[in-house]
């Protein structure tokens, strides 16, 4: 099995802090992470669910989180058939006031060559996305404050 990375980063003028609580606030997923939304539980060990997609085409993601620091990080396992690896939000704080928000997945990659040319297809439009989200997630935290 094949292990790839890819990360984004965006700032924020919110706080550290109001970033974190928005990010958790798992039903609110869709307000920030296109055709993605999500229910679980607060703390290390808890688990959580998103489902991306449009309509019934789509797919199904179980986490488990590993790390939960609030207003500094949270990180997940990714435990599902369709997507596993872990992943890792932090949150820093800047100080003139604001955050930087950092979203890293490692993900491992199913079907062995095949996998890895999804891969290289589809490596450059998962980042866009990701930071899409981030800005999308630092709009909602600055509208928070």
């Amino acid at each position: 099995m094949s292990r790839v990375s890819v990360g984004a980063e965006a700032v924020c003028a919110a706080p550290a802090e109001t970033v974190f609580e928005v990010l958790t606030d798992w039903p609110r997923h869709i307000e920030w992470m296109p055709f993605t939304r999500a229910e679980g539980g607060r703390g290390v060990g808890a688990g959580l669910v998103g489902r991306t997609g449009v309509g019934p085409v789509g797919f199904t993601d179980a986490m488990v989180i590993t790390e939960w620091a609030p207003g500094r990080r949270v990180a997940v396992r990714h435990t599902g058939r369709a997507v596993r690896g872990a992943a890792r939000f932090e949150i820093v704080p800047r100080s003139g006031g604001g955050s930087v928000v950092l979203w890293t997945e490692r993900l491992e990659l199913p079907l062995g060559p095949v996998g890895r040319l999804g891969w290289a297809l589809l490596h450059r439009p998962v980042r866009a996305v990701m930071r899409l989200s981030l800005r999308r997630l630092a709009r909602l935290a600055e509208g928070a404050r």
